[in-house]
């Protein structure tokens, strides 16, 4: 069968016009809107951190927040006595320490108390004292016992202090307290933090030494606090 001629005009797809002279398409279009939004959110976190600074200060210049302060004011060790036979040291020493609350707006929740009493590095007693809460600009006496007796093993070279000691009549003893505390602004408090006071090195003359002893610590001693 013979082919139809067409009849009028032919429609095929349309084609595009031609791009003007000298157009090209950039490349790098899409990596300069990352960039954009990177820098946008620099200088986002840049404000934050500047706000927060500002607040800070603010909040330092208002509160003017201070450190607990721990002193060591009185000390009596009565018994320290260690036996090679068994490794049993006896003893019977008592601390009196103020604790010092400097600030003028800030109270202080001691939830927890504990104290350590150290001869030689060596931890020989505890204690676990009452919880209580302090006030701004306010002072609070504890008073850490320890008398009892504990296993306690010394090497050569720690032996030989605790003899030299012994002669001396003065023995180096460290009390270290560790605590769960919260502070309150207000009526605000914050989370339980746990600070460390260490009160090192404290030269205690035994009370029924006979000779004479030149080394002992001079009281008051301050105490290390620390977070």
């Amino acid at each position: 069968m013979a082919e139809q001629p067409l009849n009028g005009a032919f429609y095929g797809p349309s084609v595009p016009p031609p791009a003007p002279k000298g157009y090209f398409r950039r490349p790098g279009h899409s990596r300069g809107c990352g960039c954009c939004l990177l820098s946008f959110f620099v200088k986002v976190i840049i404000a934050i951190i500047v706000i927060l600074g500002i607040a800070a200060l603010i909040f330092w210049l208002i509160v003017r927040p201070r450190a607990i302060k721990f002193h060591v004011t009185e000390a009596s060790l009565t018994r320290f006595e260690h036996t090679s036979s068994d490794n049993i040291l006896r003893y019977n020493l008592t601390f009196t320490v103020p604790v010092r609350n400097p600030n003028k707006r800030i109270g202080v929740y001691y939830d927890r108390i504990e104290a350590h009493a150290y001869y030689d590095g060596k931890r020989f007693s505890s204690t676990t004292l009452t919880p209580f809460y302090q006030g701004h600009k306010n002072t609070t006496v504890l008073r850490p016992m320890f008398q009892g007796q504990n296993l306690v093993i010394f090497n050569a070279g720690e032996l030989r202090t605790y003899n030299e000691e012994s002669i001396a009549g003065v023995y180096n003893i460290e009390i270290k307290f560790r605590l769960r505390v919260r502070f309150k602004l207000g009526d605000l408090k914050s989370r339980r933090v746990k600070p460390k006071v260490n009160c090192d090195d404290i030269r205690l003359p035994l009370s029924t030494f006979n000779g004479t002893t030149t080394s002992a610590t001079v009281l008051p001693l301050k105490c290390d606090f620390d977070f």
